[in-house]
């Protein structure tokens, strides 16, 4: 029997709470992309820390809720990697046998070669940056010479930036599909992605063409089980990328965080069973990856300021959930601006729900797809359902 008519489900791009036990395998002891941007001054999180957010972890300058609205607690990533395909795939019942390939000296040249003997043109780059800094260093050169750049980073990611004068969008897109059937077997990496930008040297500027071609996840995952059982899905932002469209009939794209909660908030007028499924990735794109200690605050504070409003449409009948996919703590004592293998906040309110649960520690981030799997009486392949958890009370500390 179903719980709640409607889960909305909003996943904060990179906004992890500390390390996890395995961070030291992937060089990220210490980092905490929560815990130090708390430290970076007082954060303004009334909504967030009525939720419990304080309660998961120690936050300096934020007390913990004496009651959260819900339930909360944090969650591990069980597959290897801290990326965004591995986050999100493991949320829907995936578990990887092995991280997907990162490149952190560049493409080997033979599959270079072939990829611009495809597409006709060279390239320059092939190297690990930041998507601003390349087009910096590289775009008036690929303007002169029309070639392509591409560039990697932390990430399992095949990127390839291009003006859209000189290279059109359609064209750049042609190049991606390209590079996703030849990065296959031990170059399958998570995404290729499209990066087009415009404007002159010095004044470079990506532009919403974005595109991102995943690989194919694994069946069978949430997405499908839902489909499976009718279950509406309506996805916001980059999900419907993530997951290579599988499951996912309707959805939009966003330009910011805002535009994101805006989509979000419409939605829940018109969309009243089922579930809602968004991404924000501005945490993770403006700020995580340029080591924005200042910008990552004021963007968590906007997105508070934005649940004052958009909780009280919440119904009886809802369930939120809201969490993270890994972390990118820009804490400039860690140079590296790669993503960080940490636990992930796990918030869930419903108007109609226990106040007060503790979650603890989940020990897959499947435990929240199985949640939602369990919700319209359905699973998947992996993770443990917390539903029946959600109408008791117990401690406040999730730590």
């Amino acid at each position: 029997m179903t719980v709640f008519q409607r889960i909305v489900w909003v996943v904060l791009d990179s906004v992890g709470i500390g390390e996890l036990p395995d961070a030291a395998d992937y060089g990220d002891v210490g980092r905490n992309t929560l815990g130090h941007i708390a430290e970076s001054r007082p954060l303004k999180l009334p909504n967030l820390v009525r939720l419990g957010l304080a309660n998961i972890a120690p936050l300096a300058h934020l007390e913990p809720a004496p009651a959260p609205l819900g339930a909360c607690g944090k969650g591990v990533t069980h597959s290897p990697g801290k990326d965004t395909t591995t986050g999100h795939w493991e949320m829907a019942g995936v578990w990887l046998d092995q991280a997907f390939p990162v490149y952190p000296h560049g493409f080997p040249h033979d599959l270079i070669a072939e990829f611009e003997r495809q597409i006709g043109r060279g390239t320059i780059g092939n190297k690990p940056a930041s998507g601003t800094e390349i087009i910096k260093e590289l775009g008036q050169e690929h303007v002169r010479t029309g070639k392509p750049i591409v560039y990697t980073s932390g990430d399992s990611v095949f990127q390839i930036a291009a003006h859209e004068d000189i290279i059109p969008v359609a064209e750049l897109y042609q190049m991606c599909e390209i590079a996703r059937k030849l990065l296959d077997g031990r170059h399958r990496v998570g995404r290729v992605i499209a990066r087009p930008f415009t404007g002159t040297p010095g004044n470079f500027v990506r532009t919403p063409h974005r595109h991102d071609y995943a690989v194919d996840p694994p069946k069978p995952m949430l997405l499908d089980v839902l489909e499976e059982s009718a279950v509406p899905v309506f996805v916001i932002g980059n999900i419907h990328d993530i997951y290579n469209a599988r499951g996912v009939k309707e959805y939009v794209t966003t330009k910011n965080n805002a535009d994101g909660m805006e989509k979000l908030t419409a939605a829940l007028r018109f969309r009243g069973r089922g579930v809602i499924f968004c991404n924000l990735v501005d945490f993770d794109m403006l700020y995580g990856h340029r080591k924005d200690v200042e910008g990552f605050a004021r963007s968590l504070e906007e997105f508070d300021q934005l649940l004052t409003a958009f909780l009280p449409l919440l119904q009886s009948s809802d369930l939120l959930l809201i969490t993270a996919d890994h972390g990118c703590d820009p804490d400039p004592r860690w140079p590296t601006t790669d993503h960080s293998r940490e636990y992930v906040p796990i918030l869930a309110y419903s108007p109609s729900a226990g106040a007060g649960v503790n979650l603890g520690v989940r020990q897959t981030l499947a435990d929240m797809g199985q949640t939602i799997a369990d919700n319209f009486s359905a699973a998947i392949p992996h993770g443990k359902s917390f539903l029946r958890d959600l109408g008791r009370s117990s401690a406040t500390s999730a730590s």
